[in-house]
């Protein structure tokens, strides 16, 4: 069986490309639901495999961002000035988060609107000096619950223009 037959005609297949979907920046798990169901997984399954998927990269997210961004600043300026625009954002979105904390990153990161989501609030938290082990349980109810937002509106989307 070829890769790509495998990919999109088993449910191990369309498991894994919604998986790396929801990994995407931008995209995560607000385009992971939609796509994990148009290739015909159920909804709970596209939910949990998204929401798996979507935090994959967080904790290395928070944890090695500094660092990543110390080494982008000194291999170009053309990196530099993408790093600054980077943090500009996060520090500008992170304003909303500073004054209600580990809930605020919660509501943050669970509104399913472009700028917001898993890989912004972990951008934010990593900026803002949150500990790991309270950012990640705030992020993660943010993914559950625009996970869920999301997977009522496929849903419901789905309804309304099925044949």
């Amino acid at each position: 069986m070829e890769l790509f037959e495998w990919l999109t005609s088993t449910t191990w297949g369309e498991s894994l490309m919604t998986l790396l979907v929801s990994m995407v920046p931008v995209i995560e798990l607000r385009g992971g639901v939609p796509f994990g169901t148009a290739l015909g997984l159920a909804p709970l399954h596209a939910l949990v495999v998204c929401i798996i998927g979507n935090m994959i990269p967080i904790p290395f997210i928070i944890v090695y961002i500094r660092r990543i961004f110390q080494w982008m600043r000194r291999k170009s300026p053309k990196l530099n000035s993408l790093v600054d625009r980077l943090e500009a954002k996060a520090h500008l979105k992170g304003k909303k988060v500073t004054r209600y904390k580990y809930i605020g990153l919660w509501i943050f990161v669970a509104i399913p609107l472009p700028g917001t989501g898993a890989w912004t609030g972990a951008l934010i938290a990593a900026l803002l000096d949150m500990p790991l082990r309270k950012a990640v349980p705030s992020i993660f109810l943010g993914v559950v619950t625009a996970g869920l937002i999301m997977t009522l509106a496929t849903g419901t989307v789905v309804a309304i223009f099925a044949p």
